[in-house]
């Protein structure tokens, strides 16, 4: 089975139909995904907006960046106690 991506506005767009009152199982069956994936999306993205979705990703990209830092920080500390010893 083919496996699509969706941009955090489609899925928002998709969301905001079901709170218009599309069924669940309709749009599962237009957009052609499993009903798993809508109840997933609704519960990280209902009721946001597409700013708020952008938003939601910028700071995961930020937080992401700084965890990448923080264990280069903690290597390079782990590295200096093992030359000085």
């Amino acid at each position: 089975m083919k496996r699509k991506r969706f941009t955090e506005e489609q899925i928002i767009g998709i969301l905001t139909e079901h709170e218009a009152g599309a069924k669940c199982a309709d749009l599962c069956r237009k957009h052609g995904m499993s009903e798993g994936t809508f109840y997933n999306w609704k519960a990280k993205y209902g009721g946001m907006t597409v700013s708020d979705a952008k938003r939601l990703k910028a700071l995961e990209d930020e937080n992401a960046r700084l965890k990448k830092l923080l264990a280069e920080q903690m290597l390079d500390g782990e590295a200096e106690k093992k030359m000085i010893q």
